[in-house]
């Protein structure tokens, strides 16, 4: 990648994590060695590859640009219209430099600022503002790591990473593009990864795809987030790896990382709710939904951020399900939350992955349907009528799906979430 290097007097101290390892493109470096692209300030970076990515943040470490980064598949027109006109110059970083667009209203930069795009789950994506220090949640100390960074650069799953890797010393990184998303397990036994964070469906499409090179990566630390997490996802990794420590966290753009827990459990415990402890999130619950107040919000969020992610109460644990918008199905003015159906559905020994909508029909108003992708050694192999039994066994009536289509390969993401 050749880009310019030079640095402004005004740079700022080096971070604490400058000379861990950084691995990209099977390339062992340092974050020391990248190079610190001359940008635009303020400038809405599209990464052409993740070194570049990692090359505009340690760039913004030290030099405090207001930056929003992101691949180039994840801005369309319209919104790099809206970015050029918020006064952002777009620029493409590849390996022949920084290729920058002029904004239509140029603007003073925000020194320090950085900004993510929310996923868009509820529509257009959005900016939510953020420095480095509200982007880094783990300050104490840690015992070395090398960590797989699988995400699309500047989502917040992938400035959580980052930020641990540049602000503590001794947590390396191996970085993967999306062609090699497939064969992750390889590079990252090659590189020596300990610990990984992915979401539900980053672990099961690997489970699904080659369980026994899964296996043979030595982890210590598995992370899940950005999707409901369930407890068979969490039973099938505990499963190949007894011996790590597998956490959850809950985490938005909006509200930071929220909620941790590392009891091999869905959930959080109940008594959670409400508890109030200096320098720590709050948790709440409104009608269904959750609602969060947490010192790691975005610029102009305090207070209680109302999550739009539903949730329920079983068994003395806070399940969140899905979205509000969407996790709802009314079947003849009966309430049925997918993530329910989702969750008995991925229980089933023979269920990889699911999916559960809700499809128009006569009198009922809606029925539940849905999409599933089968174990690879599945015995038997369970057909629709015998899927639909298992729920039937395990759900009201009205919650039952009445049509069960088999997949052949679990959809994903950019963001390396299914379409739940």
């Amino acid at each position: 990648m050749t880009v310019a290097t030079s640095r402004p007097a005004s740079a700022r101290p080096e971070p604490a994590g400058v000379d861990n390892r950084v691995v990209v493109g099977g390339a062992p470096l340092t974050w020391r060695a990248l190079p610190t692209p001359a940008l635009p300030d303020p400038a809405a970076v599209l990464a052409h590859s993740a070194g570049h990515a990692l090359a505009a943040a340690r760039q913004h470490a030290i030099h405090g640009t207001e930056l929003l980064l992101s691949t180039a598949s994840r801005v369309d027109a319209a919104l790099r219209a809206e970015l050029l006109d918020a006064g952002f110059t777009v620029a493409l970083v590849d390996d022949d430099g920084v290729h920058p667009d002029a904004p239509t209203r140029p603007r003073a930069a925000e020194p320090g600022r950085l900004w993510l795009l929310t996923s868009g789950s509820t529509g257009r994506p959005k900016r939510v503002g953020h420095t480095l220090d509200t982007l880094t949640t783990v300050r104490g100390d840690q015992p070395d790591r090398t960590w797989l960074c699988p995400y699309a650069p500047g989502t917040y799953a992938w400035w959580q990473v980052v930020t641990l890797s540049l602000t503590q010393p001794g947590q390396h990184l191996v970085v993967v593009e999306p062609d090699e998303l497939d064969d992750w397990p390889t590079v990252a036994a090659t590189h020596g990864v300990d610990a990984a964070s992915g979401t539900p469906t980053f672990w099961r499409r690997t489970l699904y795809r080659d369980s026994a090179a899964l296996a043979r990566v030595p982890l210590r630390q598995i992370t899940l987030g950005g999707e409901p997490v369930d407890q068979a996802i969490l039973d099938q990794l505990r499963e190949v790896f007894p011996a790590a420590r597998i956490s959850w966290i809950y985490a938005s753009s909006e509200v930071g990382a929220s909620i941790v827990v590392h009891d091999g459990r869905a959930g959080f415990p109940v008594e959670w709710l409400g508890r109030e402890t200096p320098g720590r999130p709050t948790i709440t619950v409104d009608g269904d939904e959750l609602v969060v107040t947490s010192p790691y919000h975005g610029a102009g969020m305090a207070g209680p951020i109302r999550t739009g992610d539903r949730v329920q109460v079983i068994d003395g644990r806070v399940l969140i399900t899905g979205r509000l918008n969407s996790d709802e199905i009314n079947v003849g003015g009966s309430k049925v939350s997918a993530g329910v159906v989702r969750g008995v559905l991925t229980g089933h020994p023979a269920v990889a992955w699911a999916r559960v909508t809700g499809r128009r029909a006569p009198v009922l108003g809606a029925m539940v349907v849905a999409d599933v992708v089968l174990t690879p050694t599945a015995a038997p192999v369970p057909d629709e009528a015998a899927l639909v039994r298992w729920c039937a066994e395990r759900l009201p009536e009205y919650a039952v799906p009445r049509r069960i289509r088999v997949l052949t390969e679990i959809p994903v993401k950019e963001t390396l979430k299914s379409d739940v």
